[in-house]
């Protein structure tokens, strides 16, 4: 595999965007990953990650310029969820019981943009639209199973 920028930049930004990813969860195999894009309160690029069994949302925002983790990654599943919901826009909103509200949406082509140091960067776009049905697929069984275990209005 030619990791050159050059040659292969989508590649690249996949392989920093799992490396964030990977470093803060110790069981980040069990996970099908997607890039979001997050808007309002919870702005900037984030990789989601998401599992069926346990159903469980996971969000690790990323500093978009150089592809590092932002902040630390925050688990969301039927112990701190508060609301899940789909807009009427295609976006999600996601808010925890500690008052943190998240709201995103997954593109089916984001275009990443990577600085690689102060002479070199780099532009990729990922396809992930069969990726971006699937999380659609996961936030409806996501969303029963949350109202199976809850009380939600």
């Amino acid at each position: 595999m030619d990791t050159s920028p050059a040659e292969n930049p989508t590649e690249q930004v996949k392989t920093r965007l799992h490396h964030v990813f990977d470093s803060q969860i110790p069981n980040f195999a069990s996970y099908n990953l997607v890039a979001g894009t997050g808007i309002a309160g919870s702005g900037g690029l984030k990789v989601i990650g998401y599992r069926r069994q346990p159903a469980e949302l996971v969000l690790a925002p990323v500093n978009s310029s150089d592809l590092t983790a932002s902040e630390d990654a925050i688990t969301i599943n039927n112990t701190n969820v508060n609301q899940l919901a789909l807009l009427n826009d295609g976006e999600y909103e996601v808010a925890t019981s500690t008052g943190r509200v998240f709201r995103f949406s997954i593109p089916l082509h984001p275009g990443i943009d990577l600085q690689l140091d102060d002479a070199v960067s780099l532009s990729a776009v990922i396809d992930q639209e069969d990726d971006a049905k699937d999380f659609a697929d996961f936030m409806d069984h996501f969303m029963n199973t949350i109202e199976g275990t809850e009380n939600f209005v």
